[in-house]
């Protein structure tokens, strides 16, 4: 059974650092791409960003872009999301989800993402 499983959030005042874990298990996921998502309440879910499996490329929607950095360690299976100069405004449930097949490109759609976690809540307090 595949299990994608996120931690690290918290609460945080604006302006500090979080970092977001994720750990996919039950089948191997080498060569694919994982992506976080986020959702904040009354809001459709959001691309955040995202990252090959090679770790070298990734993707950043414009509004993290030079606040969040997206990595992987491929020994432990598990991908990052450092999270600095927080806002309130990044209040919100986030997402980690894995690619389950090759796809052309680096997603940033929700339907092209097969597993995804159940959420971690972030709150960032002004």
């Amino acid at each position: 059974q595949v299990q994608v499983v996120e931690s690290g959030g918290g609460l945080v005042q604006s302006g500090g650092s979080l970092r977001l874990s994720c750990a996919a298990s039950g089948r191997s996921f080498v060569g694919y791409a994982t992506g976080w998502f986020r959702q904040a309440p009354g809001k459709e879910r959001e691309f955040v960003a995202a990252i090959r499996w090679n770790g070298y490329t990734t993707t950043y929607a414009d509004s993290v872009k030079g606040r969040f950095t997206i990595s992987r360690d491929k020994a432990k299976s598990t991908v990052y999301l450092q999270m600095n100069s927080l806002k309130p405004e990044d209040t919100a449930v986030y997402y980690c989800a894995a690619q389950g097949e090759l796809r052309v490109g680096l997603s940033t759609e929700i339907g092209s993402y097969d597993y995804w976690g159940q959420g971690t809540q972030v709150t960032v307090s002004s």
